[in-house]
C-alpha cells in the first residue's frame, strides 16, 4: 500500500511542480522570442533607413551597388521602374511569386498617395509568404520619385537565421525543462519517501504490537478459560486452586493491558511528564529500600552507591524515574542468580546525572542489545514464564526520551548487564 501511495504522492508533487515550471518556462520563452523578434526587426528597420537614404541621394543606381547590398545582408531586391521590372540579374519564378506577394501585402496594409511630404517613402514590415500565417520574411518597400516617374524597390530578408535561433532556444528550453522535471521527480520521490517512512514504520510497529499483544493475551486467557471450565467439576479444594490461578492470570493480564495502554498513550502523546526539581539521591535511596525485600526473597544482594558531595536538583518527573528504576531493578532481580549482586549507583558530571543498575546475572548477548528496547522483544524466551512481556524496557526507553535523556546497556565486568540512565540537568 505504501509503495502505491509513495509513487502517487511523488508523481503528484512532481507533476504540480513541473506544471508550474513549464508555465514559467513558456512565459519566459515567449518574452525571449518576442524580444528577439523585436530586436531583429528594429535592426532591419535601421538598416533599411540607411539603404533608402543612399537610394534617395544617388541619382544613378548601378548593378554593382545593388549586388553589394544583396551580398552584405542576405537580401533579395526587386526594382520596378514605372511598374516595369528592372532586372539586374535573372530571377526564378518562385522569386517572382514571392515579390508579387510582398507587393500585394504592402498595397493592402500601407496607404501611399503622393510625394508631398517626402520624395522617398519607406515602409518596413514582416509578412507570411505562405498560408500558415507565420512571418517568413522582413520586407521593405521603398518608393522614389525619379525623372518624373516612380521607382519602386522591394527588399526582402528571409527569417531563416532568426527561426533557427528560436528553434534552438526552444530545444534548449525543452531539454532543460525535461532535466528539471526528472530532477524534481527524483527529489519528490526522496522527499515523499522521507515523509512516509515514519508512517510506514509506525504502521509496521503497530501491526507487530497488535500481533504480539494478541499472542501474549492468548496464553493467560486460555489458562483462565481452562480453570473456569475445570472448576465446574472439581471439589472445593480444586476449585480454590483454580480460582487462585484465575486471579493470578487475571492480574497478569491486567498488568499487560496497563503497560499496553501506557505505551499507546506515549505514542499518541496523550500523557506528559510533570517536571519538578528532584533530589535524585533521595529518590534512589527510597527505591533501593523498596526493593530490599524483593531482593532478599531471591536471595540476591542489593547495594547502593551515592556521591558524598551534595548534588543539584534534577528537573524530572520523580514518579516516572522511579518507574524506570523499578523496571530495571525488577529485571535485574529476575535474571541474577542466587547470591548475586545488584549495584545501584548515582554520579554527576558536566551537568549530566548518571544512574546505573549493574548486575552479575546471565547478561545480554551483543547481537540482542540493539533490540531489547523493542516492544514484546525477549532475548530469553523464559521471560514469559516469569511475568515479563517484553514491554518494561520499551516503557523505560520512552520515559527517558521524554526527559530528553538516554538509556544505554553494556556489560558488567566479570559478567552481567549494566543499564545506564543519562539525565540532563535542565
Amino acid at each position: 500500500m505504501f509503495r502505491k501511495v509513495h509513487f502517487r504522492l511523488a508523481l503528484l508533487c512532481a507533476s504540480i511542480t513541473c506544471f508550474i515550471l513549464a508555465v514559467m518556462s513558456c512565459g519566459y520563452l515567449y518574452i525571449s522570442e518576442k524580444s528577439l523578434k523585436d530586436s531583429s526587426f528594429a535592426a532591419f528597420q535601421d538598416e533599411m533607413k540607411d539603404i533608402s537614404g543612399s537610394f534617395a541621394e544617388s541619382s544613378v543606381l548601378t548593378w554593382e551597388q545593388l549586388a553589394r547590398i544583396e551580398d552584405q545582408g542576405t537580401y533579395s531586391i526587386q526594382i520596378l521602374d514605372n511598374e516595369v521590372p528592372l532586372l539586374f540579374h535573372r530571377q526564378s519564378s518562385s522569386q517572382e511569386e514571392l515579390f508579387a506577394a510582398a507587393w500585394r501585402y504592402f498595397e493592402e496594409h500601407f496607404a501611399f498617395s503622393s510625394f508631398e511630404e517626402s520624395p522617398v517613402y519607406c515602409a518596413e514590415f514582416d509578412f507570411p509568404s505562405k498560408a500558415s500565417g507565420s512571418s517568413d520574411y522582413y520586407g521593405c518597400a521603398i518608393v522614389l520619385e525619379r525623372n518624373g516617374g516612380m521607382l519602386k524597390i522591394m527588399i526582402l530578408m528571409p527569417l531563416t537565421a532568426l527561426e533557427q535561433q528560436i528553434r534552438s532556444q526552444r530545444i534548449l528550453f525543452s531539454l532543460l525543462t525535461a532535466l528539471a522535471a526528472a530532477a524534481l521527480f527524483l527529489f519528490a520521490w526522496y522527499f515523499t519517501w522521507k515523509l512516509l517512512r515514519p508512517l510506514e514504520e509506525s504502521q509496521r510497529r503497530q501491526t507487530q504490537f497488535v500481533a504480539a499483544a494478541s499472542h501474549e493475551l492468548r496464553t493467560p486467557l486460555a489458562v483462565i478459560l481452562s480453570c473456569a471450565s475445570a472448576s465446574r467439576c472439581g471439589n472445593e479444594e480444586e476449585r480454590a486452586h483454580f480460582l487462585d490461578s484465575i486471579q493470578s492470570e487475571g492480574m497478569r493480564m491486567s498488568g499487560l493491558i496497563d503497560d499496553m495502554l501506557l505505551l499507546s498513550g506515549m505514542e499518541a502523546h496523550t500523557w506528559s511528564v510533570e517536571m519538578r526539581p528532584t533530589e535524585l539521591d533521595t529518590l534512589l535511596l527510597e527505591t533501593f529500600e523498596a526493593f530490599e525485600p524483593v531482593a532478599a526473597e531471591k536471595p540476591v544482594r542489593l547495594a547502593i552507591e551515592l556521591p558524598q558531595e551534595a548534588l543539584p536538583p534534577c528537573s524530572c518527573d520523580p514518579g516516572r524515574i522511579r518507574q524506570v528504576l523499578s523496571i530495571l531493578l525488577h529485571n535485574a532481580v529476575s535474571y541474577t542468580p542466587a547470591q548475586g549482586l545488584i549495584r545501584l549507583s548515582l554520579a554527576y558530571d558536566r551537568k549530566t546525572f548518571r544512574i546505573q543498575v549493574a548486575d552479575n546475572g546471565i547478561g545480554i548477548p551483543e547481537e540482542e542489545k540493539s533490540r531489547i528496547f523493542e516492544r514484546f522483544y525477549r532475548a530469553d524466551p523464559s521471560r514469559s514464564r516469569k511475568g515479563h512481556f517484553g514491554l518494561g524496557l520499551a516503557i523505560a526507553s520512552e520515559i527517558i526520551k521524554a526527559h530528553q535523556g538516554q538509556i544505554l546497556v553494556g556489560d558488567t565486568p566479570g559478567g552481567g548487564s549494566t543499564f545506564t540512565l543519562l539525565l540532563p540537568l535542565l
